[in-house]
C-alpha cells in the first residue's frame, strides 16, 4: 500500500523498487541506475527508443491517440505489458523484476495525468484525473470494502509538511486566508516567493501581470467612502490572488489582526507595531552578499553582524530607522548613509519581499521635525478590539459599509480601522530631510497641504526604494497598494465584512447591478467570498490519510499549536476531508488528547470532543460503475449535476474541549477519531477520507 505521507512521486519510486527487487537491469544504457530513481531522469528516459513518460499535448485531435497522458506513456504501457513490452521486443518493465500490482498501475497512471510533480502530496488516490474515463472507479458496495486499517493509524500519522492550501488547490476545494502570524516557515517562504515573481514581471512594463501594474488599479479605480468600498476591494484581493496563485497555486492572502495581544492596542507604539513577517532582517545569504557588494562590508564585520542580528535566528525591525540604528550601534554610522545604506536596503529586500522601505510604522514627526511615535505626538486612537465589536455589532450595510449612490456617506469600517490602519502603517519618516528635498517648498517640512510624492516617480524602481520621502506610501490612496502591508490590512478588512455577512446575511448594499470598474463584476457577484475560492481561518492543520483502505480508530500525532492560535475565544474545528458515501449508517466520535480512546471510552471523558452521525448509502443497485467515486472536474462541457457520490466534508466543533485543554498548558493536540457502526461496535471497515484537519476560527 502507498504511503500517503510521502509525495506521490515518492511512492512511484517506492513501487517500481520493490517489483524491481535486485535486478540491475540498465534498460539499454538509460542510466547506472533504474531511470525512476531521479525526477528529472524519469522524465526524460526512454526506454528502446520509447518515452517513458509521453509529453504533455497541448489540445486534441483525431491523430492524437489516447486521450491519456499515461497511456501514451511508455512507463504505464511497459508496466501493463503492452506492446512493445509483451516479448516481442522487450520483456514488461521492471525488467529482471516482479509484475506491478494494477491498484500500483493505476496510481502511477494518476500521478502522470496529474502533471508528474516532484513535490505532489496528492491524498485522494482513488479519484480519477477528470480527463482520463479509462480508469475505472474504486466501487463503494459490499464486494469492496476490505477488512484492512491503514498502517501507522495506531502510532499516529504524521501533519501534512505543506500548507492546507497545497492540499486545497490539488483538489480545486476552498483555500484558507490565515492569519499572518500564525503561518509557519513553509508558508511564509510561498508568499515571499509568489511576491518575488510578481516584482520579477516589472522588467515588462506593459505586463499587466506585474506588481506595478496590479497596483496602479488602486491607483486609478479605487473605491472608498461608500458602499463600493467594500465590494470593489474583495475582487481587489481576489485578483490579486489570483495573480500569486497563476505561479503558486496554494498561496493566498493572509490577514493581520492588528487587535491582538502583540500589538498592544491600547498602547501600540509598545507593540510590534507591524507584523513580524512584514519587518525587515537579514539572513546569512544576505551578509554573504553585503561581503561582495560595491562597497563592501569587510568581514570582521560580517561576523559581528551574523552574530548579533542573524543567529540563532534572525532579528526583526519593524522600520528603517530601528534597523540602521541598530547597525550604526554594532559596526559604526559610516555604514548608515550613502551608497553602504543602499546596499542595506538591497539586502533587506532581498531577504524579505514583504518588506518595504517606504514604510514607517507607528513613527511620526513633530512641527519641529523631531522624531517620535504617532501615540506620542498627537492623541492618536489605534482601533481596539472594542472598536471592532462595536463595529461588527451594527446591523445596516450603510453604518457597516457606506451608503449607496443616493446617500454618500462612509461606512464606519472604513474610516476607522480602514484609515486609520493606513495612516499608522504609512507613517513619517524620521529620516526625511526637508532642506535636501527639491520638491519641497522653502524647506517647509510643516507644509500642510504634502502628501506622498506621486507625480513622475517610477514605482518599485531600486533608486525608489533609496529616497526618504517625507511619509510612507501607505500614508495616500495614490502609493497604498505599492506597500505589501496593504494586503493583510485589506485581507483583515474583508474578513470583517466576511464575519458580518454572517450576522447579517440579509443586510445588502443598494446598487447590487453596479459594475465594480475596471472589471465586469457587480456588486451582487462579491457577495458570497466562497465563490471566489477562500474563507478564513486563524491557521489549520491537515494530516493526510487517503482513501486507499477504511479507518477503523484513526490517531494524529501531536499537532502544534500557535500562540496566536492557543488565545483567544474564537472556534475550533477538526475537519474530516472528502468523505464518500458510506455503506452503513453510524458514528465517528472525536477526542482530543487521548490517543487510546476506543469505542468502550464514554462520551463523559473529558476528552471526549464531540461527534458526527453518518446516514448509510446502502450496498451499489447499479451497474458498473454506479458508484465509482466521481472524478472532481467534470469533462468540458458536461452540465449535469453532481454525483450522489461525491465525497463531502464534514465539521466537528471542537472548541470546548480544545479551549479547555490549551487553557490548561497544552500546546499540541492530538486528534482520535473513533467509529462507531450503528450496533454501537467500533467499526473497522465503514469510513474512508482523504485527511483530517484541526482548524482554528477567529
Amino acid at each position: 500500500m502507498a504511503d500517503t505521507r510521502q509525495s506521490r512521486y515518492k511512492q512511484v519510486v517506492a513501487i517500481l523498487d520493490r517489483a524491481a527487487g535486485a535486478s540491475r537491469a540498465d534498460y539499454g544504457g538509460e542510466s547506472t541506475e533504474p531511470f525512476w530513481r531521479q525526477h528529472s531522469a524519469l522524465l526524460a528516459a526512454t526506454v528502446g527508443g520509447v518515452a517513458m513518460i509521453a509529453p504533455e499535448e497541448n489540445g486534441s485531435s483525431c491523430c492524437s491517440g489516447s486521450s491519456t497522458r499515461s497511456a501514451r506513456s511508455g512507463l504505464i504501457r511497459g508496466l501493463d505489458g503492452e506492446a512493445p513490452f509483451d516479448g516481442t521486443r522487450f520483456p514488461p518493465l521492471p525488467w529482471g523484476g516482479s509484475p506491478v500490482a494494477e491498484d500500483d498501475i493505476a496510481f502511477i497512471a494518476r500521478w502522470i495525468d496529474d502533471g508528474c510533480h516532484e513535490e505532489d502530496y496528492e491524498l485522494g488516490s482513488t479519484e480519477a484525473s477528470g480527463d482520463s474515463a479509462d480508469i475505472e472507479m474504486e466501487r463503494i458496495d459490499a464486494d469492496n470494502v476490505e477488512p484492512c486499517v491503514i498502517e501507522g493509524l495506531d502510532e499516529g500519522l504524521d501533519v501534512y509538511p505543506g500548507s492546507l492550501n497545497e492540499y486545497a488547490a490539488k483538489h480545486g476545494e476552498i483555500q484558507y486566508r490565515m492569519n499572518i502570524d500564525c503561518l509557519d516557515a513553509h508558508q511564509l517562504d510561498r508568499l515571499r516567493q509568489a511576491m518575488r515573481h510578481l516584482y520579477f514581471l516589472n522588467k515588462w512594463p506593459a505586463d499587466r501581470r506585474s506588481y506595478n501594474n496590479v497596483a496602479l488599479i488602486h491607483q486609478n479605480h479605487c473605491q472608498h467612502g461608500w458602499e463600493r468600498f467594500l465590494p470593489w476591494h474583495r475582487v481587489y484581493m481576489y485578483e490579486f490572488e489570483q495573480a500569486l496563485q497563476d505561479h503558486f497555486p496554494d498561496v493566498t492572502l493572509p490577514y493581520w489582526d492588528w487587535t491582538m495581544p502583540q500589538y498592544c492596542p491600547s498602547q501600540p507604539e509598545k507593540g510590534w507595531r507591524i507584523p513580524k513577517a512584514l519587518q525587515a532582517f537579514l539572513t546569512e545569504e544576505s551578509l554573504a552578499y553585503l561581503a561582495t557588494a560595491d562597497p563592501p562590508v569587510p568581514r570582521k564585520n560580517i561576523r559581528i553582524l551574523s552574530k548579533n542580528l542573524v543567529e540563532p535566528t534572525p532579528v526583526t525591525f519593524a522600520s528603517q530607522r530601528s534597523f540602521f540604528d541598530r547597525i550604526g550601534e554594532l559596526i559604526g554610522k559610516k555604514y548608515t548613509v550613502g551608497a553602504h545604506r543602499e546596499r542595506f536596503i538591497d539586502a533587506l529586500l532581498e531577504s524579505n519581499s514583504l518588506w518595504y522601505p517606504l514604510r514607517y510604522p507607528g513613527e511620526y514627526l513633530t512641527s519641529d521635525g523631531e522624531p517620535g511615535t504617532i501615540t506620542e505626538v498627537i492623541q492618536y486612537h489605534y482601533p481596539t478590539a472594542n472598536d471592532i465589536a462595536q463595529i461588527v455589532g451594527l446591523k445596516t450595510f450603510r453604518d457597516f459599509g457606506g451608503g449607496s449612490l443616493y446617500n454618500d456617506s462612509f461606512g464606519f469600517l472604513d474610516q476607522n480601522p480602514h484609515n486609520t490602519m493606513h495612516i499608522w502603517t504609512g507613517g513619517m519618516n524620521p529620516d526625511y530631510d526637508s532642506k535636501a528635498d527639491e520638491s519641497s517648498e522653502k524647506g517647509d517640512s510643516a507644509d500642510r497641504n504634502r502628501t506622498v510624492k506621486v507625480t513622475g516617480r517610477l514605482f518599485h524602481t531600486r533608486k525608489d526604494m533609496y529616497s526618504q520621502p517625507q511619509y510612507g506610501d501607505m500614508f495616500s490612496n495614490l502609493t497604498a497598494s505599492y506597500d505589501p502591508v496593504f494586503w493583510p490590512v485589506h485581507s483583515n478588512v474583508d474578513r470583517l465584512w466576511w464575519q458580518w455577512q454572517h450576522e447579517n446575511p440579509h443586510a445588502l448594499p443598494i446598487d447590487l447591478e453596479s459594475v465594480l470598474t475596471p472589471w465586469s463584476y457587480t456588486i451582487a457577484d462579491t457577495l458570497d467570498a466562497s465563490r471566489f475560492g477562500y474563507d478564513y481561518v486563524k491557521c489549520s492543520f491537515l494530516v493526510p490519510v487517503g482513501l486507499e483502505a477504511p479507518v477503523g480508530r484513526f490517531v494524529s500525532k501531536p499537532i502544534p499549536v500557535p500562540a496566536a492560535a492557543a488565545t483567544g475565544s474564537g472556534k475550533i474545528e477538526v475537519r474530516l476531508h472528502r468523505v464518500p458515501q458510506l455503506l452503513r449508517s453510524g458514528f465517528v466520535r472525536v477526542f482530543l488528547d487521548l490517543p487510546g480512546a476506543d469505542a468502550s471510552t464514554p462520551i463523559s471523558h473529558p476528552n471526549y470532543a464531540g461527534y458526527l452521525a453518518i446516514f448509510g448509502h446502502g450496498a451499489c443497485y447499479g451497474g458498473p460503475g454506479h458508484c465509482d467515486l466521481p472524478p472532481r472536474n467534470p469533462r468540458p462541457y458536461d452540465h449535469r449535476p453532481r454525483s450522489h457520490n461525491t465525497p463531502r466534508n464534514h465539521r466537528i466543533d471542537v472548541t470546548e474541549c480544545a479551549r479547555r485543554l490549551l487553557d490548561e498548558g497544552t500546546r499540541e493536540l492530538r486528534i482520535t477519531l473513533v467509529v462507531i457502526g450503528a450496533d454501537y461496535r467500533e467499526d473497522s471497515e465503514l469510513l474512508r477520507l482523504d485527511g483530517v484537519s484541526l482548524s482554528f476560527l477567529d
